[in-house]
């Protein structure tokens, strides 16, 4: 069985997951092309389904969903009865609906959803002050994953013929689930930026950002481009690129969900079937 598998990873967690999910595929048979749609480039091409009897995607979570650029992304294909399986990674808070409203997404492009997993990681806004998952993933998380692969499987091909359940929903409204996805720009107000400090001209921010919003020559993120998934921060060698400090949000953030680091690393990675 040939299998594709396509994810969107700013920072490393999906990529990560994404790998110990391909070993495992491959372990029990499958051939599994992967297709790294993080850059913008890669978003642009034309996605051939033909050659793959089903597709596993993997995206982060930013404010309860996928990224729009990857819901945009798959409104774009054209699964033709083909099964599927979804995986997420976050980083503590804010889970749901983000299976629901993506499965949404596939079943409309003419896709079957077998089975969805979530699994903690490193808070893409830790490069800006917070400590969340400081550690995650970690190999109870890959356990998961190794799991979730042995689950598909059987689902792809026919040898175990369940779909996935029903999925947790929301009260809120697109409306309202967009207007709470701004959160991430009202949070981080000053974008990207190296601040006139001195650097290589290396062009990897600019060359890796999902969205063409890093000018690497103005040393800026465009504001009408950003969508704050924190690459460019992720990835500059120099470490001269950084964000407004997020550490009192940080600490606003766990008294606003009666958390703490350790209660939310407490947390575990889930499969639904």
């Amino acid at each position: 069985m040939k299998l594709l598998l396509a994810y969107f990873s700013a920072t490393g967690n999906t990529a990560q997951i994404a790998g110990i999910i391909k070993t495992s595929l491959v372990a029990l048979g499958a051939e599994v092309d992967e297709l790294d749609i993080t850059s913008y480039a890669d978003r642009r091409e034309s996605v051939d389904l033909t050659p793959y009897q089903a597709v596993i995607f993997g995206a982060p979570i930013h404010s309860n969903r996928a990224p729009r650029i990857v819901r945009d992304w798959l409104n774009t294909l054209n699964g033709e009865g083909r099964k599927c399986a979804t995986f997420f990674t976050y980083g503590g808070f804010g889970v749901h609906p983000t299976h629901y409203s993506t499965r949404t997404i596939l079943e409309a492009r003419n896709f079957v959803l077998v089975a969805s997993a979530e699994f903690l990681g490193k808070h893409t806004f830790n490069l800006a002050g917070w400590s969340a998952m400081t550690t995650r993933p970690d190999e109870a998380d890959f356990e998961v994953a190794r799991e979730f692969a042995e689950k598909i499987y059987p689902r792809f091909t026919g040898e175990d013929p369940g779909l996935v359940g029903p999925l947790e929903k929301t009260n809120r409204t697109d409306k309202e689930l967009d207007e709470f996805e701004k959160f991430r720009f009202k949070a981080v107000q000053q974008l990207p930026t190296r601040n006139g400090a001195e650097c290589s001209m290396c062009l990897i921010c600019e060359d890796l950002c999902p969205t063409h919003a890093m000018d690497a020559q103005q040393g800026a993120a465009d504001p009408e481009r950003c969508i704050v998934c924190l690459r460019c921060l992720a990835n500059c060698p120099e470490g001269v690129l950084h964000v407004n400090d997020l550490r009192e949000l940080w600490q606003f953030k766990l008294q606003g969900e009666n958390e703490t680091a350790e209660s939310l690393n407490q947390k575990k990675s889930r499969i639904y079937l």
